[in-house]
């Protein structure tokens, strides 16, 4: 029979219909065709599923991808993030480009076809890079195909069949083709929100414990920006904005608003918006009714930024050419791993002997009206914390990893360890410790740790420790 995990730990009432009653309907008992057995099954394809099907994949392991979207790239594409957080530190005050491996092989192929910018300064302290999201998609399919991972798109997750308390025998999955289930030996959750992990039982926490959690955005792009008189505008929209606030002709939900460049000179990525329940707190992603009203509001918050941005110079002309497929989710569900990294191991920039990659993005918390970063000291300190192997590994569970936003990190941890960089890092670390689990007939938990860091280094990963800073950016 299919397992579900429990309700979770979100201290707040859920969103549902007022106007129903607490029911319920008894599904009939059925048989579920079986899509596929495989030895390793990745649910959830943005940075952190990417990796780790790649990394299984090349290890010589029968790999699925599962998918819900009809492309890849997670939060990346369908929530229009379209730029790279994390794949660059500051140490010692100068900017390493810190995480490698798979990650490298995946920017080339983007750059290839002509859909990779330059990095470029956040805050003065750190880099991030900007992408074309219809390079990001092809590169991906291309990236994946080379190495042979089977792909299943439009496949939502639904459930897990468990016999046993500790161990996954199939996940369950809602296609075109109505519910499939698909086997393997090991299991990895990279959907963001721990959905598998949850279903399976094992434990986590939602948002700060206290009824909070980083606020979701809606993002955009606009089209048809004079780029000559808009030049550097995403230093002067900050007081523009002060200034309509002030003059009470706009209103806007969140500051620190985001309004740069993307390949083409002409498109810009914007997002100046915020969204939350009516009581204020963040809109919950695992609330079907907070989604739907996040949805709403947040295009909504678009248009309202729209017109602001027509009146800065260079935007007179501007148009909306995409809002994107979902509302961008930051935070739900972190699964309890060996290991829960914390905001002190990130401003402390902390080492662990089990790393398996490097995070140098700082803490970003999205509070409410504002969004706050806490960086490492610069430039006294190397700017980078690692990533321990126990984080990827939940608690109770023998045949699952957990990769991504939802590993195992507390609130303030994941604010920083949530970005794509440090999600590339850990899928390839789940992926190859996946395959040598396999290969070693154990369970991923029991694995040489530094026959993991070995392997990580061959393929050209960067985890710290007492290897050289990677040159360049």
């Amino acid at each position: 029979m299919a397992k579900i995990g429990p309700p979770g730990h979100d201290p707040r009432p859920p969103s549902g219909n007022p106007n129903l009653p607490s029911r319920s309907i008894e599904e009939p008992a059925r048989q579920v065709p079986l899509y596929g057995e495989y030895e390793v099954a990745v649910l959830g394809g943005g940075p952190a599923g990417i990796a780790a099907a790649v990394a299984a994949a090349r290890a010589g392991r029968r790999t699925l991808l599962i998918e819900r979207y009809g492309f890849l790239g997670g939060m990346g594409t369908a929530a229009g993030v379209t730029n790279f957080c994390g794949l660059h530190a500051n140490v010692h005050g100068e900017m390493h480009r810190v995480v490698q491996g798979i990650a490298s092989e995946f920017l080339a192929c983007i750059d290839r076809l002509d859909g990779l910018n330059a990095p470029h300064l956040i805050l003065g302290k750190i880099l991030a890079q900007a992408y074309d999201t219809a390079a990001y998609k092809i590169a991906a399919d291309d990236l994946l195909t080379a190495h042979k991972v089977d792909i299943l798109f439009h496949a939502l997750g639904a459930g897990v069949v468990m016999h046993d308390e500790r161990r996954i025998n199939a996940l369950m999955v809602e296609t075109k083709a109505g519910r499939q289930a698909i086997t393997a030996d090991i299991f990895i959750d990279c959907s963001g929100d721990g959905d598998l992990a949850a279903w399976a039982g094992a434990p986590y926490e939602v948002g700060d414990n206290a009824g909070s959690m980083l606020y979701p955005s809606m993002m955009f792009r606009l089209n048809g920006i004079d780029p000559q008189k808009a030049g550097e505008a995403w230093r002067t929209i900050p007081a523009l904005m002060e200034q309509a606030e002030a003059s009470g002709t706009h209103h806007f939900p969140r500051k620190a608003a985001i309004v740069r460049p993307q390949r083409s000179q002409i498109e810009w990525r914007v997002n100046f918006t915020q969204l939350a329940r009516e009581d204020g707190t963040a809109i919950n992603g695992l609330e079907p009714d907070d989604l739907t009203r996040g949805e709403i509001d947040g295009r909504r918050q678009a248009v309202q930024a729209f017109e602001f941005l027509r009146t800065v110079p260079g935007f007179e002309k501007s148009y909306i050419v995409d809002l994107p497929p979902q509302l961008g989710i930051r935070e739900t569900r972190r699964v309890v791993g060996g290991y829960m990294l914390s905001g002190e191991d990130v401003l402390g920039c902390t080492s662990f002997a089990d790393s398996i990659g490097v995070n140098g993005w700082p803490m970003e918390s999205h509070v409410a009206g504002d969004v706050i970063f806490k960086f490492p000291p610069i430039p006294e300190s190397r700017g980078f914390n690692e990533l321990p192997y126990r984080m990827l590994v939940p608690v109770g569970l023998d045949n699952l990893l957990v990769a991504g936003r939802c590993a195992s990190m507390t609130h303030d941890g994941q604010s920083a360890a949530r970005v794509s960089g440090a999600c590339f890092a850990m899928g390839e670390a789940a992926g190859t410790a996946a395959a040598l689990a396999l290969g070693g007939n154990t369970i991923p938990r029991d694995i040489a740790v530094e026959k993991l860091q070995r392997q990580l280094k061959q393929q050209g990963a960067f985890i710290g420790q007492d290897q050289a800073i990677p040159k360049g950016l």
